[in-house]
């Protein structure tokens, strides 16, 4: 076989056929994915979303104090729907979750050449990790914040929640192929470190936002995670194992 002018081979046909195999997995399934969590998330976050916003305006304010109990019942203000956000947010899935779903078909098909089968109920032991990696590791430093909540510096919250997916990606691929206690020793250090650091955090704690409110948001948050990266297992496995016998 002759070289390209940019002296690499050409991808042979069975290469090609594998990539336009694994693309059209991920399209299928990220965007039947963006759909859920589209759903998911208007139903779900967007209020809590909305009601922080009013507290974090003053149009509702928690612990108001004396003033507020002696005070003249105010009309409550009511949530008006930003159909043009909603529209963005489910614009933005798209992209978004055709890259996860092009990430675990990518995975699948490094696993089966380590000789791993990857199918619908492997594919949801796949999603789980990457809930792990992408939202309860990460989210046990840095959790889910509503507007109007106090949070470190953006800068140092962002490397270290980074460092958190990497390091963790790493020490859960150390756990899965490695072969060696040492190999898995090394896995789970690489998942710790991140914590035995710690997650920056405010200097003090407060805010307007109700710790009611701010905690509901969080576990709905952390709970969509899991639900959306468990289905996105399953579909890309369902659709990666159609595409392979067609």
């Amino acid at each position: 076989m002759r070289p390209t002018t940019s002296g690499t081979l050409p991808a042979s046909p069975a290469t090609r056929t594998m990539v336009k195999k694994m693309v059209v997995s991920a399209v299928f399934a990220g965007f039947v994915t963006a759909v859920v969590i589209t759903v998911l998330q208007l139903a779900l976050l967007v209020p809590l979303i909305q009601e922080a916003e009013l507290y974090e305006t003053g149009q509702l304010v928690h612990f108001g104090g004396e003033a507020a109990a002696t005070a003249e019942p105010a009309v409550e203000p009511e949530v008006v729907q930003d159909w043009g956000r909603n529209a963005l947010t489910a614009i933005a899935n798209i992209p978004t979750y055709l890259a996860f779903t092009l990430l675990l078909v990518a995975a699948y098909a490094f696993a089966e050449t380590k000789g791993i089968r990857v199918g619908p109920r492997e594919g949801m032991l796949w999603g789980v990790a990457g809930f792990f990696v992408l939202q309860v590791l990460p989210g046990i430093g840095l959790p889910p914040e509503l507007p109007g909540m106090y949070a470190a510096d953006l800068l140092p919250r962002q490397i270290w929640w980074v460092s958190t997916l990497i390091l963790s990606a790493g020490g859960i691929a150390a756990l899965v192929f490695g072969r060696s206690p040492l190999v898995w020793g090394l896995g789970i250090v690489a998942i710790a470190i991140p914590h035995v650091i710690g997650a920056p955090q405010p200097e003090s704690f407060g805010g307007v936002v109700p710790p009611e409110l701010a905690a509901e948001f969080t576990a709905r948050s952390i709970g969509i995670t899991g639900v959306i990266w468990v289905v996105m297992g399953v579909l890309t496995a369902y659709f990666w194992n159609r595409e392979k016998a067609s």
